[in-house]
């Protein structure tokens, strides 16, 4: 239920900043006489794909925390000695990694994960796993931690939302225009006619199948900036720990895991993963672990 009133609430606010910004800009409708005004459609897409985009990210750090029930840890009053410790750990990386100290917490899940979100490097979150925390060795935990200190660092958050806007503004562009081409020349809309129930139909169809489509550039992104993610991490606690960190991870990917879906792409790992290639790699958020180890092995990094 709190997951529906989420998506309920970030689509009224899409809709609420958008319409306020083509107000502004004093854009109008996108369909005239002579067809559609290309211009208009263009602004239309733009910003209602920029602001989804930037409105999911600047409610990442909260959503997160509802959606996975990260429990936040009082940097002045550590409960016990591994709050103590991942508070150090975090402070440490962070202030190498030359960004503000991050909020960090705990999620409650069996399984060993991470995650790091937040609108701005110097406003985020890092969050770990109950269960990686019980079982990770301390360079593992630091290996893990400068990872997602390596995504904030390279303002990952931001570039995927950038990316994801740029993405949905051409899927809505694209599937409007090719749903005005069919609506006139296959339906036989004349001009001055106002779009009938075959454009919108056409249009809904279209903006699915170009989304998933488009979605294989922001799964490749997704999967690059892992990569990036881990050699920061290499970098920052060590290439061997880095490597024995993400095998731990790989061994224990069959172990429940109570992460909510639509978090994985944020986490060190989406948990089950599949060999070889397929149609289907193309749209993993991350690469396997083998992959990603064998990137570190060629990383020449202590």
């Amino acid at each position: 239920m709190m997951r529906i009133g989420l998506f309920l609430l970030t689509n009224l606010a899409v809709l609420v900043v958008a319409g306020l910004i083509l107000s502004v800009l004093g854009v109008g409708s996108y369909h005239g006489a002579g067809g559609l005004k290309l211009g208009n459609l263009l602004v239309v897409c733009f910003v209602f794909g920029m602001v989804g985009s930037f409105i999911s990210l600047f409610m990442s750090k909260w959503m997160a925390k509802k959606t996975t029930g990260t429990e936040l840890i009082n940097p002045n009053a550590p409960r016990n000695q591994a709050e103590a410790v991942l508070l150090q750990m975090v402070g440490d990386l962070s202030q190498r990694a030359g960004i503000k100290m991050p909020e960090v917490g705990i999620f409650p899940s069996y399984q060993s994960n991470a995650f790091a979100t937040g609108w701005n490097k110097n406003d985020a979150l890092v969050a770990v796993s109950s269960g990686l925390l019980e079982r990770m060795n301390q360079n593992e935990l630091r290996a893990v931690l400068a990872h997602e200190i390596g995504h904030v660092a390279n303002g990952d958050m931001v570039t995927l939302s950038l990316v994801q806007g740029v993405v949905n503004t051409f899927v809505m562009f694209f599937a409007r225009v090719v749903g005005d081409f069919i609506d006139r020349n296959v339906f036989g809309r004349e001009d001055g006619q106002a779009p009938g129930i075959a454009y919108f139909i056409i249009t809904m169809v279209l903006d699915i199948v170009f989304g998933i489509l488009a979605s294989a550039v922001v799964m490749w992104f997704s999967r690059y900036r892992e990569y990036r993610a881990d050699e920061a991490g290499a970098q920052l606690a060590g290439k061997q720990a880095m490597i024995s960190a993400l095998l731990r991870l790989q061994a224990e990917t069959e172990l429940p895991d109570q992460m909510p879906k639509e978090m994985k792409a944020l986490a060190i790992t989406e948990g089950k993963e599949q060999g070889g290639f397929s149609l289907s790699a193309l749209f993993q958020t991350h690469p396997t672990i083998e992959q990603r180890v064998s990137a570190l092995q060629r990383l020449n990094c202590p």
